[in-house]
């Protein structure tokens, strides 16, 4: 999606240098940092800036309870934020664009966890919100996961994907 920020916002500045440091590597450096912000954003912050931090930071997780943990504040954060908010760090953003990816990962942090009837419920919330995506590689990619995923639902496969970003496989 490409876009251009209504300002500058220093925190989500800082969340960008955390993933980037998780991207190449540095998981280590990444959690530290996310963690760092995470305490002075607290829990009752900005709720753009829970999201996105908490959204980012389980994917710095193997374990798929961590993850979890980390993708139900995600989704809290997500159900807190205003369109207007969202609008606001970037004019072409849209809330609803988040939702398929936040369902996304908890149906596969629960199918992960052998938890396939709120895998199930979460796999289905992904795809109620596959219209908010865009037509670009990063709905795409959104749009495949959400089937690969479903499908491991059905199989009732609790391997990790191949194709999941984490530090597996360096795609933070």
């Amino acid at each position: 999606m490409t876009a251009t920020p209504a300002g500058p916002d220093p925190t989500m500045e800082a969340i960008g240098r955390a993933v980037a440091a998780g991207r190449s590597g540095d998981i280590a450096s990444a959690r530290k940092d996310l963690l760092s912000l995470w305490s002075a954003i607290g829990v009752m912050g900005d709720p753009l800036h829970r999201c996105a931090l908490a959204h980012y930071a389980a994917d710095l997780y193997d374990d798929p309870v961590q993850a979890l943990a980390w993708d139900i504040r995600a989704l809290d954060a997500a159900d807190a934020v205003t369109e207007q908010r969202v609008q606001d760090h970037q004019a072409d953003l849209h809330i609803a664009g988040f939702y398929p990816s936040l369902h996304l990962n908890l149906a596969d942090d629960y199918r992960r966890l052998g938890s396939f009837e709120p895998a199930t419920e979460h796999i289905r919330a992904a795809e109620a919100h596959v219209p908010s995506l865009s037509r670009d590689p990063y709905g795409d990619t959104l749009r495949t996961a959400i089937r690969e995923v479903a499908a491991a639902i059905t199989r009732q496969d609790t391997a990790r994907r191949t194709s999941a970003p984490g530090p597996a496989d360096g795609q933070v």
